[in-house]
C-alpha cells in the first residue's frame, strides 16, 4: 500500500470515529484557487472580513495560500449534513454549523497525536474567541482556529465534485464542507 493510500486510510477511520456524515478522498487537481471567491470575501456579508486570523486577510495572502496548496499530495472532505423542516429552519442550520465545528475540533484532537504535515481547512469562520486579537496580537489558539475553504480561495461545490463526492444531499438538507489536505 502507497504512504498515500495509508495516510488517507488512517484519515477515513477518524473521519468515522468523528462522526461526519460524510467524508471521502480530495483529489489534489480539485484545489483550485479562485481570486473571485476571495472578492467574495471582501464584500463582508458575514461581518468577518478583517476581523480574524482565519478570515482574509488575515489568513494571508492568496499567492501563499495557493503556493500551500501546491504542495498538498491528497486530502479527505469531511462534511456533516443535516435535515431542515423547511428552506427557512435556520436553528436546524446553526445546529448543523455547531455539529460540524464539534466533529471537525475531534478530528483535530486526534490528528494532533498523528506524524505528517497537514492543512486543515474548516467550514466557515471562527468563533473560539468571543473577539479575536486580529491585528493586534497572535492568534491565543493556533492549533484550533484554521480558515475556511473559501478563505483560501476555493469554490467548496466545485472541489466537492471534481473528486466525486456531492455536494447537495437533497431538499431540506444543509450540509457543511471541510477538510484536510496533507504533503
Amino acid at each position: 500500500m502507497a504512504e498515500r493510500d495509508f495516510i488517507y486510510e488512517k484519515l477515513e477511520h477518524m473521519a468515522a470515529a468523528a462522526g461526519f456524515s460524510h467524508y471521502g478522498p480530495l483529489k489534489k487537481e480539485a484545489l483550485v484557487v479562485r481570486k473571485e471567491v476571495r472578492d467574495m470575501c471582501a464584500v463582508n456579508r458575514c461581518g468577518k472580513y478583517g476581523t480574524s486570523w482565519v478570515c482574509p486577510p488575515g489568513c494571508g495572502e492568496l499567492s501563499e495560500l495557493a503556493e500551500k496548496l501546491s504542495k498538498v499530495s491528497g486530502g479527505i472532505i469531511l462534511q456533516s449534513t443535516g435535515e431542515m423542516e423547511d428552506d427557512f429552519d435556520f436553528e436546524s442550520i446553526a445546529e448543523t454549523s455547531e455539529l460540524q465545528k464539534e466533529r471537525f475540533a475531534t478530528f483535530m484532537k486526534k490528528l494532533a497525536a498523528e506524524d505528517g504535515q497537514f492543512l486543515p481547512l474548516s467550514s466557515g469562520g471562527c468563533g473560539i474567541c468571543e473577539k479575536c486579537t486580529y491585528p493586534d496580537a497572535p492568534c491565543r489558539f493556533p492549533d484550533r482556529a484554521f480558515p475556511s475553504m473559501e478563505a483560501c480561495g476555493l469554490v467548496v461545490n466545485d472541489v466537492c465534485k471534481a473528486s466525486g463526492i456531492p455536494y447537495n444531499y437533497g431538499p431540506r438538507t444543509m450540509t457543511f464542507t471541510g477538510c484536510v489536505l496533507y504533503i
